[in-house]
């Protein structure tokens, strides 16, 4: 009952977003900005890995069963003057784990970045500890920065004999604003034939084709020219001063975005997000509710004793009877509902009028979809 309530509301707020078709379009006249449904070409977050030591670990680090665990320490040692041999590395409170990052598009010598560990050992858990001075390596094997500091675990994870109480997962730890940038990154937006390159995050080509147009609106003819569903090149008539500028008028320049008709379908929860313009052509729905039961019993029969004694011990044995029925249940909830041209948000609250769960609505969605009288795509999550 709460899943229809919650779904009932959400198809009425729907419905009344899709019922004024004149206001929604005054409402949506202004646009987007055009970073908001893109980036440019070249424009790229790049990751960043790197592999290290986490130490000062009270006794949860890796076992003496890992033996990258101890290569590693005594190369640390021995970089630090120390020389150690395997024998003389027995303790717990170092653990071998993996260091993880992203590097902005655009950043300098010394900017801070955030960093993933992670224990790629046996350890049980990373609070508390220290992670040593880690190289992070890009794609092309160049060190871009370096990671070191303690850490915050944000879990725990003791054990005594043989109790134990854990506490989200301990074994993955943060190092906030932990790395360094070691080396620049100026990411070259203006391409060699002096245009920029505009990507689509949803590709479609009445998309490129209504950027291309306001482009064009706004800087002069012939500045924006659509490649290809993804791809709109932009023409850069200036010099190097003014280009800066010129990013910024189009980063804030409104575009009106292609909605694509979908319906968002979670199964776990029984939860259906839809466009209220989501069109359903005539369609007839009829649901029925049928409920069959078997159930089998077995009894068991045994001969007659007399004083004890069975009268013919080689012919006495126990006969296994089994008793099955069958049940049909007609529940008395069937549906039949007749529904013309209209929307999702239309037919979902029709459904939860007549009582039809959320299960059930997701189960007729998705033959409406199997039928083709359902205008939209269907993601199921």
């Amino acid at each position: 009952m709460r899943h229809r309530g919650a779904f009932l509301l959400l198809a009425v707020v729907l419905a009344g977003l899709a019922a004024p078709a004149s206001a929604g379009a005054v409402a949506t006249t202004a646009g987007v900005p055009l970073s908001g449904i893109g980036r440019f070409q070249g424009w790229r977050d790049n990751a960043l890995i790197g592999y290290g030591l986490v130490t000062g670990l009270a006794g949860s680090g890796d076992t003496r069963r890992n033996g990258v665990t101890r290569q590693a320490l005594r190369n640390v040692l021995s970089r630090l003057g120390t020389s150690v041999t395997d024998d003389e590395i027995n303790s717990r409170n170092v653990a071998v784990v993996i260091v993880t990052s992203t590097l902005p598009a655009s950043a300098n010598v010394g900017d801070r970045l955030t960093v993933t560990v992670s224990s790629i050992g046996d350890a049980r858990s990373l609070a508390g500890g220290t992670l040593l001075m880690t190289p992070l390596l890009g794609p092309d094997q160049h060190v871009y920065a370096l990671a070191q500091g303690p850490l915050l675990a944000g879990g725990y994870d003791f054990k005594s004999d043989l109790n134990r109480e854990q506490r989200n997962y301990p074994t993955t730890a943060m190092l906030e604003a932990g790395a360094t940038v070691e080396t620049a990154v100026d990411t070259q937006l203006l391409a060699s034939d002096g245009t920029v390159g505009f990507v689509l995050s949803e590709p479609s080509f009445e998309g490129a084709e209504r950027i291309a147009e306001a482009i064009n609106m706004q800087f002069g003819p012939g500045v924006a020219s659509v490649k290809n569903a993804d791809e709109v090149r932009i023409a850069f008539r200036g010099d190097a001063s003014q280009f800066a500028a010129f990013m910024a008028r189009l980063e804030s320049l409104p575009v009106e975005p292609v909605r694509a008709p979908r319906v968002v379908i979670n199964e776990r929860t029984g939860t259906i997000v839809a466009g209220g313009d989501v069109r359903i052509s005539s369609v007839v729905i009829a649901q029925g509710d049928l409920k069959v039961t078997i159930t089998g019993e077995r009894t068991a029969s045994q001969p007659n004793f007399a004083g004890g004694f069975a009268s013919d011990l080689d012919s006495v044995g126990s006969l296994v009877v089994t008793n099955t029925k069958l049940t049909v249940e007609d529940r008395k909830r069937d549906t039949v509902v007749n529904f013309p041209n209209t929307t999702v948000a239309d037919l979902v609250q029709g459904l939860s009028r007549a009582k039809v769960d959320t299960r059930g609505i997701i189960s007729v969605l998705q033959a409406i979809k199997a039928a083709g009288a359902l205008h939209a795509a269907i993601l199921v999550q």
